[in-house]
């Protein structure tokens, strides 16, 4: 009977004392909280809206389609700028990939890219790099890149290093090969210069 009883004492006191820890708690919670200046300003983002307005432009845009060969075509960039006033379309930093039916792939790297008026062109610059799974590397200053086929043209002299070897050339086409269908070749065109490395 003394055990029952202790029992029911310490309930009746934890059932006052519980609560009263509780709300010393809480309010300890609301005391020792920092206050909030209202006249404090917000943060914004550092924006120019008058800029954004006068110059509209997305980020990190990506393109993703098929040309009329087959090859599938993607393209991002870090930022893209409409056609406005008479300006052709833009992009910076832009990253270019086609893989084309036959399995290869092919990848362009530009510091900048210019959309032609109507041409389903692009054409690519400020140190163009040009990779290829068939383990070719091209460096160029300009690229001309078809959209609506397979096409990649190059319109400035052409730094290459790849299996066979060294290249220079005064341009460089990738396209479709007119005598085998199906299949995509690289040319070397103009003065071609080739540093043959044995074993390399």
């Amino acid at each position: 009977m003394a055990r029952a009883d202790t029992h029911t004492r310490l309930v009746g006191w934890l059932k006052v004392g519980l609560p009263l820890m509780a709300l010393a708690i809480l309010s300890t919670l609301f005391l020792v909280a920092r206050r909030i200046d209202p006249e404090a300003a917000l943060p914004y983002a550092e924006v120019d809206v008058e800029a954004l307005a006068r110059e509209p432009r997305m980020t990190a845009p990506t393109y993703a389609g098929t040309t009329s060969d087959g090859a599938a075509l993607t393209l991002s960039a870090d930022e893209a700028r409409p056609a406005t006033g008479g300006a052709a379309a833009t992009a910076a930093s832009l990253r270019l990939a086609l893989d084309t039916p036959d399995g290869a792939r092919t990848e362009l790297l530009a510091g900048s890219a210019v959309m032609g008026d109507g041409t389903r062109e692009m054409i690519l610059s400020g140190g163009v790099t040009v990779t290829t799974s068939s383990g070719y590397r091209l460096e160029t200053a300009e690229v001309a890149a078809k959209l609506d086929r397979t096409g990649l043209e190059s319109r400035a002299p052409v730094v290459a290093t790849g299996p066979a070897g060294d290249i220079r050339a005064d341009r460089m086409v990738l396209g479709q090969d007119a005598r085998t269908p199906g299949a995509y070749v690289l040319v070397f065109k103009g003065a071609v210069r080739l540093v043959y490395q044995p074993g390399g």
